[in-house]
């Protein structure tokens, strides 16, 4: 599972005025995406916060490239692109999913915290299993 892609429609409620999509949403996007992925390599996001280990986003960056509006139906593909020790990276490509125009590409580097916020290590068997996904 190199990637994984998921479809969502863009709701009203995630547009402008101008029935644009507003640029904040595509982290939102970008954060289904991802908890996607973990479940479909690992377990959810619930299984994993259970262990007692929360991801933190630390980092984001997006690059738009053409907008998203009302109604239309996008698909968010997530690749990992490296697990270490205590941080993990994704990388988005947001499309429209009936023409397949590129719209936003986008990375997140997440942090492996305790409960209290502190960097901690991955566990073993998350971190393996994100490996095994790259594969």
């Amino acid at each position: 599972m190199p990637s994984r892609e998921i479809q969502l429609r863009v709701r009203y409620a995630e547009t402008d005025q101008m029935r644009v999509v507003y640029h904040a949403n595509y982290l939102v996007w970008c954060e289904v995406g991802r908890t996607e992925y973990i479940r479909s390599a690992f377990a959810s996001y619930a299984e994993v916060e259970r262990r007692g280990v929360a991801l933190a986003v630390v980092e984001a960056n997006l690059r738009f490239h053409a907008p998203a509006r009302y109604d239309d139906l996008i698909t968010v593909t997530t690749t990992l692109r490296e697990a270490r020790s205590r941080t993990m990276t994704l990388d988005y490509v947001i499309t429209n999913a009936d023409t397949g125009e590129k719209l936003v590409t986008a990375s997140t580097t997440l942090a492996s915290t305790d409960p209290s916020g502190r960097l901690v290590s991955m566990p073993a068997d998350l971190r393996g299993a994100l490996e095994r996904s790259r594969e």
